[in-house]
């Protein structure tokens, strides 16, 4: 699962697998399928939402919160890298660019 989704994971426990999707602009049931490894390895658990028996929630296991919170060095490295690759005043005008595309893909 990319950082952004491991950041929503993580931020909004109990985040329904189409709330989730919705935020990554992904379709719920490839983010289904991309979760299917995480809860094999017991670092995410998918358990009925207590509100809506059909609705599915998500939430980070104990492992997967270590699991996650190391990662996030790293991402924060190769974000670091690609800024000064990219170049300070180029940065923004790629990320804004990028949200214009996700956004244009989610509607």
């Amino acid at each position: 699962m990319r950082g952004q989704g491991r950041k929503h994971l993580t931020a909004f426990e109990g985040i329904s697998i189409g709330e989730l999707a919705e935020k990554l602009v992904m379709d719920p049931t490839t983010l289904t399928r991309t979760l299917r490894p995480l809860q094999r390895q017991g670092l995410v658990a998918v358990k009925p939402n207590p509100r809506d028996r059909r609705a599915r929630s998500l939430q980070p296991t104990a492992s997967g919160r270590k699991v996650f919170e190391s990662a996030r060095s790293g991402w924060v490295r190769a974000q670091r890298h690609i800024e000064r690759v990219i170049g300070e005043l180029e940065t923004p005008a790629l990320n804004a660019a990028l949200d214009r595309v996700l956004e244009r893909l989610a509607s």
